[in-house]
């Protein structure tokens, strides 16, 4: 059944109106709408902090069109991967672009907090997720609905939280990329139930506050909460020119695909 929340999405993206996006300098290729949500540098930053090992199977929640996985993928060899995506069109995508990768992502379309009984039973080595930044209490939604799916939050950040958690194995990893402001009800939501847990902030500049923040935390861990030195993303303290002023490490894990250099590969 439909959901009323998409229900004036198409099950399918016509042809003409996608783009043929490239990620990684090339390594991936995504379909995206040329309309709507496109993915941008956030799922490329998730992938490059999932600390996965070639063997292991990941769990995506909120895929979207598949970037985030396949760029994993493209830095971690012999993964099984698993994505869900509420809207059709966007799972559709996914299914897509993991065969224009040549990558194995098996996609269920279904909503996040109902998941289908076959994906309930099982667990993951990592669990990773770029849910939605915006609360709908306060914020204009986005005239476009596969957008405002996209970035308002219509499913608590906490259930996000709860259902990773669940899927995960013991030993298993979350990893979330989230506004910075929202780091307290992230870490609200997990509360106990993971260790080792690290928050990474992501400012823009040296002389900026962070805007984004990467938290990781395992499940069955003991560690204590450690909030790491922010990583910054340009160089200097204000953009000076045209073109791109990405640090070097930044530039490594956009072009490259390296992991961050927190991430032992």
């Amino acid at each position: 059944m439909t959901s009323p929340l998409t229900a004036d999405l198409p099950d399918i993206f016509d042809d003409a109106a996608l783009t043929n996006d490239a990620f990684l300098g090339g390594r991936v290729a995504a379909l995206q709408p040329s309309q709507g949500y496109r993915a941008g540098v956030d799922p490329v930053f998730l992938a490059a902090a999932v600390p996965a090992r070639p063997g292991q199977t990941v769990l995506e929640l909120g895929c979207g069109a598949g970037v985030a996985s396949l760029c994993l993928a493209a830095r971690v060899p012999n993964l099984t991967l698993q994505g869900v995506e509420r809207q059709a069109a966007y799972a559709n995508l996914a299914g897509r672009n993991a065969a224009l990768n040549k990558t194995s992502l098996a996609v269920t379309c279904a909503d996040i907090a109902a998941l289908p009984v076959d994906l309930r039973q099982l667990s993951f080595d990592h669990v990773i997720a770029n849910p939605p930044y915006y609360r709908r209490d306060n914020g204009t939604p986005a005239d476009d609905t596969g957008r405002e799916q996209a970035l308002g939050e219509a499913t608590p950040l906490s259930v996000w939280v709860d259902v990773a958690i669940r899927r995960l194995s013991p030993g298993g990893w979350f990893t979330i990329i989230q506004r910075a402001d929202r780091l307290p009800d992230l870490l609200t939501a997990i509360g106990a139930r993971l260790g080792d847990i690290t928050a990474y902030p992501l400012a823009p500049r040296e002389s900026r506050s962070a805007t984004r923040v990467i938290v990781t935390g395992r499940k069955a861990a003991r560690g204590p909460f450690t909030l790491a030195n922010p990583m910054i993303l340009h160089n200097g303290a204000e953009h000076l020119r045209d073109g791109e002023d990405y640090a070097p490490a930044t530039s490594a894990v956009l072009r490259d695909g390296a992991s961050w250099p927190w991430v032992v590969d």
